[in-house]
């Protein structure tokens, strides 16, 4: 899931939406120490997990692992790695371990875990030990960090125009500030940003793997987590047991098709998520147009006014604020605001008819805070972009997003313009991971892989479903039809009973299989039901 830049006073509600030994030929970037004609390195050690309550009266336990910042050097600098576990709340039906990515990249996975836990299917969650992390460079682990107080980091974030940059002016601004971002990250610490690719969390993961006392992988993991998960079963392809992706990133699109030319388009751009914000919104118009102003406040009565009230408000948001909502930092809100269908589409709507009459739009309700020792972490925008920028290839010329924008303007819109600056601090970014992992996909796994797609995601489009499913070895595809961005975030009881099925005891969902939302948009709730074939999931555990 990917970092969404909004209006300013909706930067912090962001974190409640929510967020290896090489085999075979594998493309990892790097030296490699056999072929030079050295011995290969000895394996990173174990990490001991000593697990204590999160904090006093937590259903969570806490811990810290040692992984190698360079697991080709396994004795050289350490990292920290902080994990989180709910236990089996059923210990005598125990199945094993769960390990969850919750996306980004920057996603901390110990407070959106905790945050989700209820999420997760009933039987998954009485038969699992549920198990994330902050991968490295991310939250409580050892993290980018490139300003010397919250201070630094709120003046550097004033610097830059919010949603994305309009105008001349604007850009300029943009590109300095992302200049300057990458000159402080630099100078604090360039071997870190060399080390957070998402081959060296695929790598942690195998050593947390490890560190619970097991030696096959059950996981889920959704939006970017989709695409460590793809990397960690190409890597480890013996070791996979189960896994989930949901919200998929099409690898071959990441990576550039693993090209070394300087790629023509933005990673957001080859993933298509500005077609599919595009396809989210029009759906949005849609629903709410056909609905009454009871159930979407923005409605005009009917699809096509509630377009043209859309078009509307965003040309005078380009002409006029309102009480400091820009068309950009609007047009950021409403990608984000698609992102959870309930509450998410009801809030964003009465935030469109609010600035639509020229009122200050109520800022929305926080989550009450997970029980675990940092449940609002300081989530700093290097974090995410030290990743994405030196994992995935982008183009190097500032002054190249500016014809990108409009290329994609003319194909998706608004959001367009959104998807297309959301990845441009990438121009000049200094860093290029050392580790990079381009493939290949389709190395055959132990178990086939469970892909999960939404036909109407705003960042993941269901065509990086239907191609993570192409390019894996082994994959079963199941579709949700409905909205919003994965299904573990907006609910199916169809998709969980899928897959608690598979997790349990490896039972796919038939070829084709299809599921719905238990709650349309704007809607009344369908009537829940089983999935469509075969047992439940209290079959016998997949060993």
């Amino acid at each position: 899931m990917p970092r969404i830049r909004g209006s300013r006073a909706g930067r912090r509600r962001r974190t409640a939406v929510v967020a290896v030994l090489v085999t075979g030929s594998a493309m990892l970037t790097g030296p490699d120490p056999a072929a030079a004609g050295g011995a290969p390195p000895s394996p990173p050690a174990v990490p001991r997990l000593d697990w204590s309550r999160c904090v006093p009266g937590s259903a969570f336990d806490c811990a810290t692992a040692k992984a190698p910042l360079d697991h080709d050097d396994p004795g050289g600098r350490t990292i920290e790695l902080a994990v989180v576990r709910r236990k089996a709340t059923d210990p005598e039906r125990r199945v094993g371990t769960l390990f969850f990515n919750p996306g980004g990249p920057g996603g901390p996975g110990t407070v959106q875990m905790p945050q989700n836990y209820t999420s997760f299917p009933q039987e998954v969650r009485e038969r699992f030990d549920i198990v994330s992390w902050d991968p490295r460079g991310v939250g409580s682990s050892t993290a980018v960090n490139c300003f010397a107080s919250p201070a630094e980091s709120a003046d550097w974030n004033a610097s830059h125009p919010a949603g994305f940059p309009v105008g001349e002016k604007e850009r300029a601004a943009f590109t300095a500030s992302y200049e300057e971002l990458g000159r402080r990250c630099e100078r604090r610490d360039p071997e870190l940003l060399r080390h957070v690719s998402t081959a060296d969390t695929a790598r942690d993961l195998d050593l947390l793997l490890a560190a619970v006392g097991e030696d096959r992988l059950t996981y889920l993991g959704i939006s970017y987590g989709t695409m460590l998960g793809a990397t960690y079963a190409n890597l480890f392809p013996d070791k996979v047991r189960a896994m989930i992706l949901d919200g998929n990133w099409d690898p071959r699109a990441w990576t550039n098709d693993a090209s070394d030319e300087d790629p023509r388009l933005t990673s957001f751009q080859r993933l298509g998520s500005d077609r599919g914000a595009a396809e989210t919104l029009e759906e949005f118009l849609t629903l709410c147009g056909a609905a009454t102003t009871d159930r979407c406040a923005f409605s005009a009565g009917s699809p096509q006014a509630t377009r043209a009230k859309f078009e509307e408000l965003m040309v005078r948001l380009r002409k006029q604020p309102v009480h400091g909502w820009t068309y950009a930092g609007t047009v950021a809100a409403a990608v984000n605001g698609f992102y959870v269908v309930h509450p998410g589409w009801t809030r964003l709507a009465a935030t469109l008819q609010d600035l639509w009459q020229g009122r200050a739009p109520a800022p929305a309700p926080l989550p009450p805070p997970p029980a675990v020792p940092e449940p609002d972490p300081y989530l700093g925008e290097e974090r995410a972009t030290a990743v994405f920028c030196g994992d995935s290839p982008h183009p190097r010329d500032p002054a190249a997003h500016h014809p990108l924008e409009e290329l994609s303007a003319a194909r998706a819109g608004d959001v367009g313009r959104f998807w297309v600056w959301s990845s441009g601090g990438c121009a000049t970014w200094p860093a290029v991971a050392d580790h990079r992992y381009r493939g290949p996909w389709d190395r055959p796994t132990a178990r086939p892989v469970l892909v999960v797609g939404t036909t109407y995601d705003p960042s993941t489009p269901f065509s990086g479903a239907r191609a993570m499913a192409a390019e894996l070895a082994d994959a079963r595809l199941l579709t949700l039809r409905g909205h919003g961005h994965t299904a573990l975030l907006n609910p199916s009881s169809c998709v969980r009973a899928h897959e608690s099925r598979y997790l349990v005891d490896g039972t796919l969902p038939p070829p084709g299989a299809t599921c719905e939302q238990d709650t349309p948009p704007f809607g009344a709730p369908r009537p829940s039901g089983g999935v469509s074939t075969g047992g439940g999931g209290t079959a016998g555990a997949l060993s």
